[in-house]
């Protein structure tokens, strides 16, 4: 909601330096406020470019009696009114089906496992990236032993995505955004209380964001 006040200039001076700030240091935020922003944009073009059918406005036209003026103008409004909510339905439709951004990454093996690859759909939600991934060629771990994913940024900065035995139908979560982070890798480990990569590299690919 503060995202909405924000776009349409309805946030206190206080608060609105508060967020400014919060989504300077927050790539994501500043996804968020760039489609609230284009919701507001469509929505009020969309209200400005509404207007009656011109065969009714004809219609209404020939008819000129005084002792029906009014009620003439009463349907008009109507007409125009059910136009401009029809509109903003439309626009607010396509402003919730643009932030279901979604990317793809093709995963290629290493040295580690000949023969294997994998494959990951990244799709944004409200409560982050839902990754769906596949992989073949990974035989199953267990008994302490299992594959970990996870997102890197050009600094090099790992983030884990998510753990698993096996590569069937697997479901990762990301709480960054993969515009940024854009390197998708998966490495084997073990349960011994190091929460670091092992560095056993299985899997790696890069995640095609369309820039």
């Amino acid at each position: 909601m503060e995202l909405a006040a924000l776009a349409d200039g309805s946030l206190s001076s206080e608060r609105r330096a508060e967020l400014e700030g919060e989504i300077e240091a927050s790539p994501e935020l500043a996804d968020r406020l760039r489609e609230q922003q284009r919701a507001l944009a469509l929505l009020q073009s969309a209200a400005e470019q509404v207007e009656a059918p011109s065969g009714l406005r004809a219609r209404i036209d020939a008819q000129r009696r005084p002792r029906r003026s009014q009620p003439r103008r009463l349907a008009l409004a109507g007409v125009v009114a059910a136009a401009t909510v029809a509109a903003v339905v439309g626009v607010a439709v396509l402003s919730s089906g643009s932030s279901s951004l979604s990317f793809q990454a093709t995963l290629a093996s290493t040295g580690l496992a000949p023969g294997a690859a994998g494959n990951a759909t990244l799709t944004k939600t409200t409560s982050g990236w839902r990754i769906d991934f596949n992989a073949t060629g990974l035989p199953r771990l267990d008994k302490g032993r299992f594959y970990e994913a996870w997102l890197k940024n050009a600094d090099g900065v790992l983030v884990p995505i998510g753990t698993f035995n096996e590569g069937q139908n697997v479901t990762l979560w990301a709480g960054v955004s993969p515009v940024d982070f854009t390197t998708l890798t998966v490495t084997r480990e073990r349960a011994d209380g190091d929460q670091s990569s092992s560095g056993e590299k299985v899997l790696v690919g890069t995640v095609d964001s369309g820039g």
